[in-house]
């Protein structure tokens, strides 16, 4: 099982596509194990080498003691671009995941572009309500689940909501890791965001619970390279509801950024 150790704590990841591609590095929401990233993984991989992260206390990492803090989830990241000698990697971040991507772009000099989906412009502005549930409770799974995704997608297919309540049963964080997480995207503070002068795609959902529309927009606005994308009828999933022209706009940003 491969995994890196930062202070004790094992950190969980898989990768696929070719390992002197450039490297694209998802990271995960809150409580959320390595399935959210199922829809555009075949996507990256390929033209890039793709790498999902198991936050600390989801999927197949580790789950220490909180409390958690941001400072936590960057150092998690750099041991593991550190000890893959990722010199530089494309940061791919949703909800926790974007703030993390936020955070390491202010302490390291390994990144190489953000792409931030569902991501808050401030701590203060991430709700999450809707994401957290008890990952031993289907009934709760499936109530999380669809409260993150559109009434029009809930409506047209239940087969991929419960894949998703499969995945979240043996993935997702136990509550009290989801009540450190939150905790510590409460107090995210993104630091003055005009230093952050890596290219930058912002994703939102014009339906989204967890962090307004506005919110992202903003965060787009204030970075000196940012760019702003809506995908106006689809809720916090986005990637999950509109996924091929989520990894479009994705794959192309990367594509750009990687030929400039």
């Amino acid at each position: 099982m491969p995994s890196v150790d930062r202070d004790g704590t094992s950190i969980h990841y898989t990768t696929a596509g070719p390992s002197d591609a450039p490297a694209v590095v998802f990271l995960g929401d809150l409580g959320f194990g390595a399935w959210q990233w199922s829809w555009q993984y075949d996507a990256v991989a390929g033209p890039f080498h793709a790498v999902v992260v198991d936050t600390r206390g989801c999927g197949r990492s580790d789950a220490p003691a909180g409390p958690y803090e941001m400072s936590d989830f960057v150092a998690d990241l750099d041991a593991f671009l550190a000890e893959q000698n990722l010199r530089k990697a494309h940061l791919v971040g949703c909800g926790l995941g974007g703030c993390v991507a936020l955070a390491a772009a202010h302490r390291t000099n390994r990144a190489r572009s953000l792409t931030l989906i569902g991501t808050p412009a401030t701590g203060g502005e991430f709700d999450p309500t809707d994401l957290r549930a008890d990952p031993t409770d289907d009934d709760t799974l499936r109530a999380s689940t669809t409260a993150l995704l559109s009434d029009e997608f809930v409506a047209s297919d239940d087969a991929p909501i419960q894949q998703i309540v499969e995945w979240r049963h043996e993935e997702d964080a136990p509550q009290r890791v989801q009540s450190a997480q939150a905790a510590a995207i409460a107090d995210f503070d993104p630091e003055p965001l005009y230093e952050v002068t890596l290219p930058s795609l912002v994703i939102a959902g014009g339906r989204d619970s967890v962090v307004p529309v506005e919110s992202a927009e903003t965060l787009a606005d204030d970075l000196p390279r940012g760019e702003f994308r809506e995908f106006p009828e689809a809720g916090h999933l986005v990637t999950v509801e509109r996924s091929a022209a989520v990894n479009d706009e994705l794959v192309g940003f990367l594509e750009s950024v990687t030929d400039s």
